[in-house]
């Protein structure tokens, strides 16, 4: 089993955590469990399932993920998921990271809505940062 980077303050296997949404065993059932298995997407350079649970109105045709192979996930932390109606919630989370030694972090406060009952990435604001809006998280 692929050991993650660390998420929930430890190191997961992939099958405890989110292979089963990776795989397509199930679907997240919360926008904090489709976060988590986003982040661990972006980590396995997973982008047929980035794309596949991104919102069709604001998805991109690719994320060229390769193109930055150097950039090594260290973590993630979700501070804050608040559900204010039933089909749209937020998550807020810090994932970190490093580009050639040098240690970044990426402070964002994500949009979610849930259709037919499978929860969807819609977009993002940067906290602290100058990432726009439906730039794809972690470009």
């Amino acid at each position: 089993m692929a050991k993650l980077p660390e998420t929930r303050g430890g190191t997961e296997r992939y099958a405890g955590c989110c292979g089963r949404y990776l795989d397509g065993v199930e679907t997240a059932p919360t926008a904090d469990a489709l976060m988590r298995s986003r982040y661990t997407a972006y980590t396995l350079g997973r982008e047929d399932y980035l794309l596949a649970t991104w919102h069709h109105t604001t998805r991109p045709a690719s994320l060229d993920l390769g193109s930055n192979p150097t950039r090594k996930w260290l973590g993630l932390e979700v501070k804050r998921h608040e559900q204010p109606e039933p089909d749209h919630a937020m998550v807020e989370f810090v994932a970190r990271y490093k580009v050639g030694g040098r240690a970044h972090r990426l402070h964002e406060i994500s949009r979610f809505v849930r259709e037919a009952g499978q929860w969807f990435y819609v977009d993002g604001d940067s906290v602290g940062g100058l990432r726009k809006r439906n730039k794809p998280a972690g470009q």
